[in-house]
This record gives C-alpha cells, sequence and structure tokens, in this order.
C-alpha cells in the first residue's frame, strides 16, 4: 500500500509500513518557515492517522537536515508567531505549535528515526530530538544554536534534550551554542549511531527499518511508551517555563540585528 501527500515545503509519503516525512526547502539548507512548522505537525497528525505505519524517517532534501527557524522570516509575521505560542488543546500535553515540531514524533506509537547531514541547528536538533533514533553522518554539523541569537530552546528541547543527553552535557552545548560534529555527538549521545556518509547514513537506517518492521507494532508501541514513561518529570511545566522564558526574550529581540541568512 502507498499513500502519498505532498505539501510546498514537507513531502510525506507511506510505502511499505514506513512513513518517510522529508523536509523540503534546500535552498534554504530546510530551515524551517512558519508554514513549514504547520506542515511538520500536520505531517505527524496524518501518519498517526495512518495504522499501516510500521515506523517513519525524518529527513532533508539537499545539502542540509534542517538549519534551524527562518528567524528573519518568522519575526516579520509577529502574529503568525503569537498563534502559535498559544498552547494547543487536548490531546496534546500543553504544547504549542513550535512545540509540537520536536514532540509529535515522542507521541507517535510507532518507532520514529531522524536521518541528518549537513546542518543540524537549533530548531533542526530539536526536530531530530523529537526522534527515537538518530543516524547522523560524521561530518553532519549540530548545534543547540539558541543562545546565539538571544533566545532558548522552545521546541520541546529543553525536555528531549536533557533526557538524550543528561543535563551536564544539555547545559554544555546549550549555554555554549558550541558546534559539534556527528562523531562528537554520538560520543556525548546526541546521535545514535554514525556513518561515514549519506549514502553510508541511509544504510544505517535501512537496516534498522528492517528490523523494527519484522516485529509487532503492538508491542513496539508498548515499549516506546513505557520506556518514554521512565522519564521523570512533568511536561506540561517544563513546556509552559519554555513559552515564558521565550517570549520573554523574543520581546527584545531587534530584527535589524539579525544577520542574512
Amino acid at each position: 500500500m502507498t499513500s502519498l501527500t505532498s505539501a510546498p515545503t514537507v513531502t510525506t509519503s507511506v510505502v511499505a509500513g514506513v512513513a518517510r516525512v522529508r523536509l523540503s526547502r534546500p535552498d534554504k539548507l530546510n530551515a524551517l518557515t512558519l508554514a513549514m512548522i504547520d506542515e511538520l505537525v500536520s505531517a505527524a497528525r496524518l501518519v498517526r492517522r495512518d495504522r499501516s505505519v510500521r515506523v517513519v524517517v525524518l529527513s532533508g532534501e539537499g545539502d542540509a537536515f534542517c538549519a534551524g527557524l527562518d528567524l528573519r522570516a518568522a519575526l516579520g509575521d509577529p502574529r503568525g508567531i503569537a498563534t502559535r505560542f498559544v498552547p494547543r488543546p487536548w490531546p496534546w500535553p500543553s504544547t504549542n505549535t513550535f512545540q509540537e515540531v520536536g514532540w509529535a514524533w515522542r507521541r507517535l506509537p510507532v518507532p520514529v528515526i531522524a536521518v541528518v547531514h549537513g546542518h543540524c541547528l537549533g530548531a533542526g536538533l530539536q526536530l531530530a530530538l523529537g526522534a527515537d533514533l538518530r543516524v547522523s553522518t560524521a561530518d553532519a554539523q549540530w548545534s543547540v544554536r539558541e543562545a546565539r541569537w538571544g533566545l532558548v530552546p522552545d521546541m520541546s528541547g529543553t525536555r528531549t534534550l536533557t533526557e538524550v543527553v543528561g543535563l551536564d552535557v544539555a547545559k554544555d552545548l546549550t549555554l555554549t551554542a558550541r558546534t559539534v560534529d556527528g562523531t562528537e555527538a554520538h560520543r556525548l549521545g546526541l546521535v545514535t549511531r554514525v556513518a561515514g556518509d549519506l549514502a553510508a547514513a541511509h544504510g544505517v537506517t535501512d537496516e534498522l527499518v528492517s528490523q523494527l518492521v519484522a516485529h509487532d507494532r503492538g508491542a513496539l508501541a508498548s515499549a516506546k511508551r513505557l520506556l518514554d514513561g521512565a522519564a521523570r518529570g512533568s511536561a506540561h511545566r517544563a513546556f509552559a517555563r519554555e513559552r515564558r522564558a521565550q517570549l520573554g526574550l523574543l520581546r527584545r529581540l531587534d530584527r535589524s540585528g539579525l544577520p542574512g541568512r
């Protein structure tokens, strides 16, 4: 069974139980616009409704996975930012639309794999953290970039980053905003498996997919839910703190000081 949907900058296809969600703005290194954010959230909802899906693969077209939020474009639509900051209604766990970009993949009942190459910065890193597994090329560039803009991670990243790498490494990466390559990201725990180049990364991903689809869908869903539930703390409070911090910082941000992309 094959189904295909296409939004302007995010495409979703489902073939033989494998959903492939691709960022498709290669001329801008897949930097996220507000429209792309909506498209990613819609893609996650689409996949959730499709009972044929056994595994999801997130990737980016062109030279990068995702270079982060296109902040210049986003700040040109202050009303759009404001509406996407409003927490979404049940069954979302007090997330807003920005936070759903990362967290929606955590709530899917099937495993999600992110295939990362090129830039994986800011919002792109938080999207990758929403996946259960991350396969990266050795030369991919990973960075919790927000501090360079005078901002904080606010796409569920404060929760997912701490869960994945632990508090001290999360603080190191967030407070310094330093860039690490795929090899170091693997050492730090950001990356599940590392490959020499993009072709090899897709090969590793295909192997993982074949292993995952061989197992019972219900068993994998239960295992994912149990493992995620083992993480301590309240997502509700974490997301509320993210919103308050980012709103305060955005009010101070001067668009004229933003470098060109």
